[in-house]
């Protein structure tokens, strides 16, 4: 079965910006995704988290997280590198997606609890109940385990640090 994205193209960004500094990013031109999943590890400022907020934001998700009808912002902080990057897509449709980013997740919950996601349902994708009454772990492995429905495009980004290390 096809990737989603089978590839991303740096297009290259000013020389005077920021993106020049990481070395993560200075890498690489293209990147060829070849299995379902990717993992990105590095030190700390190697450009992991930008990089996915890049391809994210380029395929349509709300830089804080969410799906794609996910449509807020508390503090407009996204890189502008999703406009350096371009993404090969594969002919299949993604049936569902959700960008999780652990530094963004409480904002998340609460816009969704704010515009009723879940009411109507008994909070079903969220493991029965909202997410603010549960831990931070709680609700984020709730969500990965109720909402996710598989066919799609699941970018996490340090989904490890809400979890527990029995988790």
């Amino acid at each position: 079965m096809e990737n989603f994205i089978s590839r991303i193209y740096l297009d290259g960004f000013d020389k005077d910006s920021y993106l020049f500094e990481i070395d993560g990013l200075k890498k690489f031109k293209e990147l060829d995704f070849t299995s379902p999943i990717t993992i990105f590890t590095g030190e700390n400022g190697s450009g992991k988290s930008t990089l996915l907020e890049a391809i994210a934001v380029n395929w349509g998700f709300n830089p804080e997280g969410g799906s794609k009808n996910f449509n807020f912002s508390t503090h407009d902080t996204h890189s502008p590198l999703y406009s350096s990057i371009r993404l090969a897509k594969s002919f299949r449709h993604a049936k569902d997606g959700f960008f999780l980013r652990a530094e963004s997740f409480y904002n998340v919950a609460s816009n969704a609890q704010d515009i009723g996601i879940g009411i109507e349902n008994g909070f079903i994708e969220w493991g029965g109940k909202a997410s603010h009454e549960q831990s931070h772990g709680e609700s984020f492995l709730n969500l990965v385990n109720n909402r996710f429905r598989g066919d799609g495009l699941y970018i996490l980004d340090e989904p490890e640090s809400a979890l527990s290390m029995q988790r």
